[in-house]
């Protein structure tokens, strides 16, 4: 069995790639791609792996999980999706120490023994720190964002750093990620891609980050554009998105301001070079796969 673990991460996703996958279900289920609710799993899996900082999981571990998220036998399920952007750390842990989901690898690590027969991989969104620390500590309501980043200097926070990490300690786990920045444009292939399916498979929600950030007179020539142009294929899909966009984006719904203390509009562009640099190291890493437009 394939099975996804959808990692998020924090201020990315707010599960809705999850609900999208959901409301699939019976696409999915066609192609034997199975998508249980998170509330099946999310607290089950999560003590799974807490007890495993004790010891080895039970023999029947796997056998037991499965049980618990299926409606099906697992043996007619070919790809298993687990979304939890708190996989890797509650808001709260997110920057223990100084270090970016310090208990990540170790999270991931356990993972690949409970499922050890299975073919495990894992897809997680990152985002400019410019405006991704600004998100998380606007999610926690409480500490100032000195006393969130535990030490950790705004300025040095790299995703390669964690995907490095990642890769060390579970090498066999293949990782594919995207720029949430991108997600507008790449839904559909994430979820497409997430799922098993080929390209080009209509599925429901495939644009509805799009049509938060594009008036509706855009969406409307948009649709009308793909209905005269059936056999388009993905990466021409795209080009047509990023025109329109062009066009008749919605610059409000686009635009973040940065609101945190202390930080300067000078700080904020010297983060925002530094992730273009990230995402470009990211993409030449081995056992990852970049996403992109």
């Amino acid at each position: 069995m394939r099975i996804i673990v959808h990692a998020g991460t924090l201020a990315t996703d707010e599960d809705r790639l999850v609900k999208t996958l959901l409301r699939n279900a019976d696409i999915l289920s066609s192609v034997g791609t199975a998508v249980p609710g998170p509330s099946r799993y999310r607290q089950l899996l999560r003590d799974t792996l807490v007890s495993m900082r004790r010891a080895d999981p039970a023999p029947d571990a796997r056998e037991v999980l499965l049980d618990a998220l299926l409606d099906r036998p697992a043996a007619e399920v070919e790809r298993l999706i687990l979304s939890n952007d708190r996989f890797f750390a509650a808001p709260q842990q997110a920057f223990a120490g100084g270090t970016l989901f310090p208990q990540a690898e170790e999270r991931l690590a356990n993972m690949r023994r409970l499922f050890d027969p299975d073919d495990l991989h894992l897809y997680l969104a990152v985002r400019d720190p410019a405006t991704f620390l600004p998100a998380v500590h606007t999610g926690l309501k409480g500490p100032s964002p000195e006393d969130m980043l535990d030490g950790l200097d705004p300025r040095e926070l790299r995703w390669s750093t964690l995907i490095a990490r990642l890769r060390a300690a579970a090498p066999e786990v293949p990782i594919t990620l995207w720029c949430y920045e991108d997600s507008p444009v790449l839904w559909g292939t994430i979820l497409r891609d997430m799922a098993g399916l080929e390209d080009g498979t209509k599925i429901s929600g495939a644009f509805d980050l799009l049509s938060e950030i594009m008036s509706v007179e855009g969406m409307q020539r948009f649709r009308a554009y793909l209905a005269e142009h059936p056999e388009m294929t993905e990466p021409y899909k795209m080009r047509v998105m990023a025109a329109f966009l062009d066009k008749y984006q919605i610059e409000e719904m686009v635009e973040e301001e940065v609101d945190m203390p202390g930080w300067t509009n000078a700080m904020v562009e010297e983060m925002s070079e530094a992730y273009e640099a990230d995402v470009a190291q990211i993409a030449q890493m081995e056992g990852v796969r970049l996403l992109t437009p």
